[in-house]
């Protein structure tokens, strides 16, 4: 038994083989894009070694969205020459637009304040984080990691 994604469409679906029945691996083609900027609700890429630009829709990038800001650079999934997914690194580095001054004298161990930042995602940040700074945030998990 086993659990099978469809790269296309992103369904998943559990499935049980018999003994020796074999299954055609999907060729999943990874190649280095940086973001170049949002076109109406499509995310434009270009490709690090041609320079070819391709358009993607956010369903495509899914969480995605929430990492990625002009210049940064993805490891963008083709299966043929259709986009259907997207790696980033563990961490990427991100500035705070919009979060509550820390209060003076509130010093409980680990306090979190909510921050917003520049793709719109919030996090908890520390107290002391303010407005305007850069902070290294988790990928995987969406958490704040440290300033950057």
């Amino acid at each position: 038994r086993t659990t099978l994604r469809n790269v296309r469409t992103g369904a998943v679906v559990d499935r049980t083989f018999r003994a020796g029945e074999k299954v055609e691996r999907a060729m999943i083609d990874k190649r280095s894009m940086q973001f170049l900027y949002r076109d109406g609700t499509e995310y434009v890429f270009m490709d690090d070694e041609t320079y070819d630009q391709m358009r993607v829709v956010p369903a495509t990038l899914g969480t995605a969205v929430d990492y990625v800001v002009e210049q940064s650079t993805a490891l963008i999934q083709f299966f043929g020459d259709e986009v259907v997914g997207v790696e980033l690194p563990a961490s990427v580095e991100l500035s705070i637009v919009e979060t509550e001054p820390g209060v003076q004298g509130d010093r409980v161990s680990g306090a979190r304040k909510p921050a917003t930042l520049e793709t719109g995602l919030i996090v908890q940040v520390p107290l002391f984080i303010e407005n305007g700074e850069r902070v290294k945030v988790d990928t995987r998990s969406g958490e704040y990691l440290s300033r950057a």
